[in-house]
């Protein structure tokens, strides 16, 4: 359809995926070199002659880059296929040393599958035509500038033959938002699998594919006839690294792309890079089509059966099922379980508060003041799964009535984390061990005596003056009084 015709209707966007997975595994997808970078490795030194396309050097098939897929066929419940190859993907670029990217193609690993999501409340299900393995190339560095204006770039091979799955969607997202949801939940769920690490460099890249079509060319479930979508010019943006960079490109993508449809040009079926720095894609190249790749079959590796193995390999609790769980185990609201379940860690870590505790006050705990300090510290619950005695033995002090409940939150949970005390250590030097009635009770008199304006203020109905009060007792106590009790015996002593 020309500019032209497009300008007279309303547009309707529709984007697909191909997310780039790393995973976890020991070795490379085809040699015995080792994934695990060191923070002063040193550029093409994490190699060997398979990984670098030496001539004669042969590919040995990862065993676990091949579980990790069967794991994420089932997560997302797909077809795992009986039996698989894998080709040869032809083209050149300076960051792939063989020329050729081995991948697989007519005969993906899983197919068919799906991942539900939830966008503004409403749930929604996004198709997965295909995820399939393969190897990932070197990468660049663009010296002086960026990928259009460097002085020069150079090339390692560190990260080449690292074992990544390809997970294709359907044409199923109607704009940025949508996708960025996706993201997010396919993250959550490879976690869980235990195949990902999402704080590795380069674990997650997204290319998105996106098109205009009119909208009257939708139909009511969403659904684009596909010849509509072949009469649309699709622009692929490639090297998204992040949820909120998807979003931000696209969102680029579609006011540049409708922005020329207003003006009455055509949009190029092109590959543009997403230039996170200055916010904007630009233009690399004419868009590939399927025979520019000269797909054929890898000689080298022979087919792949997992039909026997498949049944074996089982999955964990997935995040939607734990959540639902813990709502109906735990008689927590959909907020309390949805932050407890939102890494596996981080629900492993509640169970065993759980195990020891009252549900609700570990989901109090663990939720709202231990996840809350970690994020503002920018750690995570990896950074204090070996202090669980340490914590439970908090949350039992507070139980026991030995420390207020503030002093454990802005005082000891604090120092433990800044300082790596335990909290009997932080109670004994902080000298946090409540109060006893009897010093309260003075500190109440002294409180009244020394403040008759405050009292004045509180017999005339003034609301403030009674926490003025409150909050002179605690600074006398040290804060080791409880301030409900603080509350009732001003109250008492007041209205005597």
């Amino acid at each position: 359809m020309t500019a032209q015709a497009l300008q007279q209707r309303d547009l309707a966007v529709v984007i697909g995926l191909e997310v780039h997975v790393q995973l976890e595994t020991d070795t490379k997808i085809f040699c015995g070199c080792s994934i695990e970078a060191a923070d002063d490795e040193e550029p093409n030194t994490r190699t060997c002659p398979v990984c670098l396309g030496l001539p004669g050097a042969l590919p040995v098939l990862n065993e676990a880059a091949v579980e990790s897929a069967v794991k994420i066929g089932k997560a997302i419940d797909a077809d795992v296929a009986e039996e698989t190859r894998f080709h040869r993907k032809n083209y050149y670029y300076p960051d792939l040393p063989k020329n050729f990217q081995i991948t697989q193609y007519d005969a993906p690993i899983c197919s068919d599958g799906s991942l539900e999501v939830s966008v503004e409340g409403e749930r929604r299900e996004i198709g997965i035509g295909r995820a399939h393995l393969e190897e990932d190339p070197g990468s660049l560095q663009h010296e002086g500038g960026n990928i259009e204006t460097a002085d020069y770039s150079l090339v390692n091979y560190n990260r080449a033959g690292t074992p990544l799955m390809e997970i294709v969607t359907e044409p199923d997202f109607r704009g940025p938002g949508e996708v960025r949801a996706f993201l997010a939940k396919l993250e959550e769920v490879l976690e869980y699998l235990g195949v990902f690490d999402a704080s590795r460099d380069g674990s997650l890249r997204i290319d998105a594919n996106i098109s205009l079509v009119p909208a009257d060319e939708v139909g009511e479930d969403g659904d684009v006839d596909e010849d509509v979508l072949a009469d649309a010019n699709r622009t692929e943006v490639k090297n998204i690294s992040s949820h909120k960079g998807a979003e931000q490109a696209l969102a680029y993508e579609v006011t540049r792309q409708k922005n020329a449809v207003k003006r009455g040009r055509e949009v190029e079926q092109e590959t543009r890079h997403w230039d996170e720095s200055r916010g904007i894609t630009v233009s690399m190249r004419s868009k590939e089509e399927e025979k520019d790749y000269r797909y054929f079959r890898e000689a080298d590796l022979p087919p792949l059966r997992v039909s026997d193995w498949k049944e074996q390999i089982s999955i964990p609790e997935l995040p939607d099922a734990r959540r639902e769980r813990f709502r109906e185990e735990y008689a927590l609201d959909a907020e309390a379980a949805s932050k407890l379940t939102s890494t596996k860690s981080v629900a492993d870590f509640f169970e065993d508060v759980a195990d020891r505790f009252d549900a609700d006050l570990a989901a109090t705990w663990v939720a709202d003041d231990l996840l809350g300090e970690l994020n503002y510290r920018d750690m995570g619950i990896a950074d204090v799964e070996d202090r669980l005695d340490e914590f439970a033995r908090l949350i039992e002090l507070v139980a026991a009535d030995e420390i207020t409940e503030k002093n454990a939150r802005e005082v000891v949970l604090r120092t433990m984390l800044d300082e790596g005390l335990d909290p009997d250590a932080v109670v004994d030097r902080e000298d946090l061990g409540k109060a006893g009635d009897e010093a309260v009770v003075a500190a109440v008199e002294e409180a009244i005596d020394e403040n008759p304006d405050a009292v004045e203020d509180y017999h005339a109905g003034e609301g403030g003056a009674l926490n003025f009060l409150v909050g002179q007792v605690m600074s006398k106590t040290g804060g080791s009084a409880d301030p409900g009790t603080v509350n009732g015996l001003l109250r008492e002593r007041l209205e005597a």
